[in-house]
């Protein structure tokens, strides 16, 4: 959550249930990554706890190259963690 002191705005991030978009490449969830060739079961997607939501291959390549012992959820910054379940 970002407050600002000048302003008194409260604004909260997270993952929309009409949002159908991976927020790192952009495509369309049923459609397949970047990284893959086949949308579906071999495509799935990860949510975590900040709610946001991506296609398994796009957040595990961001998490690797973000090269820090706690990653950070792209859209929100929050520590990324997945979701349980």
């Amino acid at each position: 959550m970002f407050i600002s002191d000048s302003a008194k705005v409260a604004a909260s991030w997270k993952w929309m249930a009409g949002d159908e978009t991976c927020g790192i490449c952009r495509m369309p969830f049923e459609a397949c990554c970047i990284e893959c060739k086949t949308p579906g079961d071999e495509c799935p997607l990860a949510l975590g706890e900040c709610k946001h939501a991506f296609h398994m291959h796009c957040i595990v390549k961001w998490t690797e190259t973000q090269n820090a012992a706690r990653p950070q959820c792209p859209l929100c910054r929050q520590e990324w963690k997945y979701a349980p379940g």
